[in-house]
């Protein structure tokens, strides 16, 4: 049970971030799930390119939860990559304006793993 919450932040981020990816990378789930339409070879690529980023920072993720020597690393990561992501949702909702629900979801999911991973590498580092 100790290392299941350990690893949590990792579990839930790799829960949401892998199946993310897939959808970017997928042009028609894409559009019936958020409001894109992939209609040039140049967004495309870089939906593939933002794809192929998730599932790689995911392998590091699922290593971390599987390898303990792994985890420090994993755990910054996810602090690096939700924080970032939130930050740049954050700067376009004060540019932009307001995106989807999905996005709305996305910076509240993306914050709260962000600071929640903080929390565990403070709890779990001393140790």
């Amino acid at each position: 049970m100790n290392s299941f919450l350990k690893n949590l932040h990792l579990l839930i981020s790799v829960l949401i971030v892998l199946p993310t990816g897939i959808i970017y990378g997928s042009p028609s789930i894409l559009s019936q799930q958020l409001d894109i339409q992939v209609n040039t070879i140049d967004l495309s690529n870089m939906l593939k390119a933002i794809m192929s980023l998730y599932i790689g920072v995911s392998i590091i993720w699922i290593l971390g939860m599987w390898k303990k020597e792994y985890w420090k690393r994993a755990t910054e990561l996810n602090i690096l990559f939700m924080l970032t992501l939130a930050i740049g949702r954050t700067l376009s909702m004060i540019i932009d304006g307001l995106p989807t629900n999905g996005y709305i979801f996305g910076i509240i999911a993306e914050f709260f793993l962000g600071f929640f991973s903080i929390y565990q590498l403070k709890k779990n580092n001393l140790k």
